[in-house]
């Protein structure tokens, strides 16, 4: 779980991490935790199944680093980014082809229909056809449709200030390089990260 911020940072990193944390312990997974770009070595990372960017924000990773976890996803690493992990590294194209699109603008925090649109997936097999929470909701420069299995959409009648129309993508999944990514736009809230639906 990888958590440095070069731009805003978000207040709920540690209980988002703590969150994985203990989703680690009930589904028998390890986590590490840190906000060190220095543990992007192509040793250190090969010994991880997933690198989760969580609410990371602005430039974090240097040359090296961008290049040793180019080198993982193309191994068949996975990628999970997390919010705000669509609000950083807007410089380096493979991040932004991974993550699938990157953040435009936010209105603020309030309720919103979550569209579940495919269900054949582990992040989203349990949730209701509608899901209606509340969190910061993201809209993206670009749609994320064109490159990505689309999960989960925004509802943008059932709240005010999405930009993206009517069709607003929210998670996705993909293939990319020979990896593999999740993103989801929720968990800027702290609160997010003890409802069991979002965990």
């Amino acid at each position: 779980v990888f958590s440095k911020t070069a731009g805003f940072r978000h207040d709920s990193i540690a209980v988002g991490t703590q969150a994985i944390r203990d989703l680690g312990a009930a589904n028998n997974f390890t986590v590490t935790a840190t906000e060190d770009a220095a543990a992007f070595t192509t040793g250190n990372l090969a010994q991880y199944e997933a690198v989760v960017f969580l609410n990371t924000t602005g430039d974090v990773l240097n040359a090296s680093q961008q290049s040793a976890f180019e080198s993982y996803i193309g191994g068949g690493g996975g990628f999970v980014g997390v919010h705000a992990a669509a609000d950083t590294e807007y410089g380096w194209s493979f991040y932004g082809n991974l993550v699938g699109a990157y953040f435009a603008s936010h209105p603020a925090i309030q309720q919103a229909n979550v569209k579940v649109e495919n269900r054949a997936h582990a992040a989203t097999a349990h949730l209701p056809q509608t899901w209606t929470r509340t969190d910061e909701w993201y809209n993206y420069q670009t749609n994320a449709r064109s490159t990505a299995r689309v999960l989960a959409t925004l509802d943008e009648s059932s709240y005010s200030g999405g930009s993206m129309g009517g069709d607003h993508p929210h998670s996705w999944c993909k293939t990319y390089n020979g990896g593999r990514a999740f993103y989801t736009g929720g968990g800027h809230t702290q609160a997010s990260y003890a409802e069991p639906a979002f965990r």
